[in-house]
């Protein structure tokens, strides 16, 4: 396609009237079409960031979403309502374009064929495309004070420029944040020395995504580096912390763990980087428990604030639906009862819960069907008397899900398997595994860490070529629907492969 004479180059046009959503009039910008078992442009599936400056990037090299921290206000953010209205116009996000020997300016997403991997143990992220025999990269780089990026053509510099967020003049180079990314991974807990390598690339990117989105002087975790989604969730949060605690970043699981135990968590779902809580979904039953399983963790005492109006029988559950009595609710309120009233908990709920298929999703409701939030009862919450039930019950799910993981729950209304509840699921197949040996049943162990493994392939097929997490997946292609990285389900991930690999 062309001669080799060729330039590549940032084209950034935000127009505030640009980013308002709009209500689907003929009128709108069609999103363009992608390239095949991609993502359609426009929908960010990498975070680069070490906790400071963080970028969301598309499979083609596309800056989606930009924030001077992880939680933090937008300098640009394409609104995830265009995304999922395919109405997202190129104007509205930072795009590379290749320029021809013919003079055209083409954006990668018009590629022949794209590759997209971050720099070994680092968020330094470079997207190539090729157009013929010509190709062109972008190298996006971040830090707590700036965000870098480098264009090349057939391995020429032809442009090198800063995207400057906030302060002029500061810069941050690739070599430099990767090398800051490797000592910070260096740092952490290693797994077994028997695990295998995909195990350990998964571990160390998870870490790496947990790095990125975790706001490195208050500890708020986003959910993802996306409109939406830039928030911090207290259950998302509290697992981040978890896993930063057992694979050694103890600093960084305090200062998560302190930053939850701040929120009223009475007074939203969800909440932004400054602890100020964000309208329009109410609070949920689950926060309270989950905040003090991560403050314990992290050596802390829980949260000043217990109770929301109604308790968990009147709330939403990480499903974020019609309030109603949960099992993840109940399970997760058990945190909250004195060490010798936890059995007493956990009997009500098997009695609540209970039926012939497992744990149920709602109350005293058969028909609600299982819910995978069982899980939380073997790790973290620890119940052992619902262990039984919980197996069943993600057993049961597991039998359901198909090439890319599980779905929440019996009752979810469509396929598209999501990746924390596998992931929660794989880490409590293996607790399960490690209860079975320790009980003397090691044909049961055997069993439950071969399911164990089966859902941690599930996610490395549901992974994208750079390693990260979507939300969801198409259940037929495994291509991302919806926020990548999720820090929930690498939250997870970390915790699985600990259960399973755990250092001496």
């Amino acid at each position: 396609m062309g001669r080799v004479s060729a330039a590549l180059a940032l084209v950034v046009a935000v127009v505030a009237g640009l980013l308002l959503v709009s209500g689907g009039s003929r009128a709108d910008p069609r999103t363009p079409l992608g390239l095949p078992h991609l993502p359609p442009p426009f929908l960010g599936i990498a975070v680069v960031g070490d906790g400071g400056k963080t970028a969301a990037v598309d499979a083609y090299g596309d800056i989606v979403d930009l924030r001077r921290s992880p939680a933090g206000p937008a300098v640009l953010a394409v609104p995830a309502a265009r995304q999922a209205a395919g109405t997202v116009a190129p104007e509205m996000a930072i795009v590379p374009r290749l320029r021809l020997g013919d003079g055209r300016m083409l954006p990668f997403w018009r590629a022949d064929a794209i590759t997209q991997r971050y720099l070994p143990d680092s968020n330094v992220l470079v997207t190539t495309a090729r157009f013929g025999r010509l190709r062109g990269s972008v190298t996006y780089a971040a830090n707590r004070d700036a965000f870098t990026c480098l264009t090349s053509v057939n391995a020429k510099l032809t442009a090198k420029g800063l995207l400057r967020c906030e302060r002029p003049g500061a810069r941050v180079a690739p070599a430099a944040a990767a090398r800051a990314d490797r000592r910070w991974l260096a740092a952490t807990t290693p797994l077994a020395a028997a695990a295998p390598p995909w195990a350990a690339r998964m571990y160390g990117r998870s870490l790496l995504v947990l790095r990125a989105l975790s706001d490195r002087r208050t500890g708020a975790v986003a959910a993802g580096a996306r409109d939406g989604w830039a928030h911090v969730w207290p259950r998302d949060a509290a697992t981040a912390a978890l896993a930063l605690a057992a694979t050694g970043h103890d600093g960084e699981a305090r200062r998560t763990a302190r930053f939850l135990r701040g929120l009223d968590l009475a007074a939203a779902a969800r909440f932004d980087g400054d602890g100020s809580p964000v309208p329009g979904r109410a609070a949920q039953g689950d926060a309270a428990g989950w905040v003090t399983i991560a403050a314990r963790r992290a050596g802390l005492t829980g949260p000043r604030q217990t109770h929301i109006a109604g308790g968990v029988t009147e709330a939403a559950d990480y499903q974020e639906k019609t309030a109603d009595d949960y099992l993840g609710n109940a399970i997760a309120a058990t945190a909250l009862d004195s060490p010798a009233g936890r059995p007493a908990a956990a009997e009500r709920i098997s009695r609540a819960f209970g039926g012939p298929s497992g744990l149920d999703r709602v109350a005293h409701s058969p028909g609600s069907g299982v819910d995978s939030a069982a899980a939380w009862a073997v790790q973290p919450f620890v119940l052992p008397h619902l262990a039984p039930q919980a197996r069943t019950s993600l057993r049961r799910l597991l039998a359901a899900g198909g090439a890319f993981g599980i779905v929440p729950s019996a009752d979810w209304p469509d396929r598209d398997p999501w990746t924390a509840p596998t992931a929660w699921a794989a880490w409590a197949f293996a607790a399960l595994a490690r209860a079975d040996r320790r009980g003397g049943r090691s044909g049961l162990a055997r069993s439950d860490r071969r399911a164990a493994l089966s859902l941690l392939a599930d996610l490395r097929r549901a992974a994208t070529p750079a390693g990260t997490l979507p939300e969801r997946v198409d259940e037929r292609t495994g291509v991302a629907r919806s926020t990548t990285p999720l820090a929930w389900s690498h939250a997870f991930a970390v915790l699985a492969l600990r259960e399973l690999w755990p250092a001496r």
